[in-house]
């Protein structure tokens, strides 16, 4: 899930992002210091909480990810290839790193005929997105917990469905193979929106820290001039995120995983703009949820308690990280059970799925369905012994 913004398009387009940021940067204040309304402060206690909480930690989980690999020259794929035999279990692995990142590079060498089918299973069994991300920072345990299960069987069913299948089963063609390797136009980012981005994350990392243990900052540095400045400061640094995230979504570039691993920075500001972008979104889906219908979640759930684990592993079937992100707000919120996120985690591919849905629908729907027997067996049974 490295999306690296290359240098194909229009400079044009770099001054207009840095242009247009800086805009919406300069709006966003003034609203927040100008309107006084419920649904106004919703959003801005969601997308601070989304940057505070969830962002300052991806970034830097990321931060220490990429250094450390462009520190030891790892190259994830020439070790998949060089250890046959253990295949699988690092397949599982790399998928139940947190985000999709280690997902699509096993997607990637399966797209080239490198690997097998069950390795593809594994992964997308393993993986549970950037959900993982949210989980981890809000209840650190559970998410480490819930990363270890998927591992566990995502390698078991890999190692299965090889035992099922023939190595070659769904190989790609070598047109198959040639038509993966086309690339798109990508996106040129803003150097100056990079390093204001930078600049913001160094506190914001710290900020993160303090808020985890319940510090509440906004007490301590509130003044006459700014009631909340740790949510002022939130809120302007993840919609810097949020703008970042859409700007060449709009402009009609699509993301594609980074071939640069030289460039640390830009690969950590890219990954941890597309990962809060859908924390907000996701965030902001729940709060107003609630607050147009002003309805008890709770209630509804607790009615219909043993479909929940259900649902959830059904919206595990959507691709990318979006809804997943949404039953984890969910979960953490108190209105599904730990089950159903247990389930939605097993079934889930996160972004991984996409490069398989476009190059060989036929393997993503069937890994997709593989991953929905242990999904069902671990909810249900965490439901029926534990809850």
């Amino acid at each position: 899930m490295n999306h690296f913004y290359q240098s194909t398009a229009d400079p044009f387009l770099v001054k207009y992002q840095l242009i247009f940021s800086y805009l919406f940067l300069g709006i966003v204040i003034t609203l927040f210091f100008n309107i006084d309304h419920n649904l106004w402060l919703i959003v801005q206690k969601s997308v601070s909480d989304a940057y505070i909480q969830v962002s300052t930690f991806v970034a830097g989980t990321l931060l220490l990810f990429y250094t450390l690999e462009k520190s030891f020259k790892i190259d994830i794929g020439v070790v998949l290839q060089k250890n046959r035999k253990l295949e699988v279990i690092l397949s599982s692995f790399l998928g139940a790193l947190p985000g999709c990142g280690g997902a699509i590079i096993v997607l990637t060498q399966y797209i080239r005929g490198k690997i097998s089918f069950g390795s593809v299973v594994a992964t997308l069994t393993a993986t549970m997105g950037d959900a993982a991300f949210l989980l981890i920072a809000k209840e650190p345990l559970t998410g480490l917990s819930i990363m270890l299960v998927g591992f566990i069987v995502g390698t078991f069913s890999g190692l299965i469905v090889n035992l099922i299948h023939s190595k070659y089963f769904l190989k790609l063609t070598g047109c198959d193979i040639i038509k993966s390797n086309l690339k798109s136009d990508v996106y040129k980012a803003s150097k100056k929106l990079d390093i204001l981005w930078m600049t913001l994350i160094i506190p914001g990392f710290l900020i993160g820290i303090l808020s985890a243990f319940q510090i509440d900052l906004d007490s301590f540095f509130k003044s006459n001039l700014v009631k909340n400045p740790i949510t002022l400061y939130g809120f302007i640094a993840g919609s810097l995120c949020f703008i970042m995230w859409v700007i060449p979504i709009l402009s009609g570039f699509k993301y594609q995983p980074s071939t640069n691993k030289d460039n640390i920075f830009r690969r950590t500001v890219s990954d941890t703009n597309f990962i809060t972008g859908w924390v907000i979104l996701a965030f902001l889906t729940f709060e107003l949820i609630v607050y147009f219908f002003d309805i008890d979640l709770s209630i509804i759930f607790q009615s219909y308690v043993y479909l929940i684990p259900l649902i959830a592993i059904l919206i595990g079937f959507l691709p990318g990280c979006g809804p997943q992100v949404l039953v984890t707000t969910m979960y953490l919120s108190g209105f599904i059970p730990l089950s159903a996120q247990i389930g939605n985690a097993i079934a889930n591919d996160g972004d991984a799925l996409f490069p398989a849905i476009a190059l060989h629908p036929k393997a993503a729907l069937i890994a997709t369905l593989y991953s929905a027997v242990p999904a069902l067996i671990f909810s249900y049974s965490y439901l029926f012994f534990f809850e």
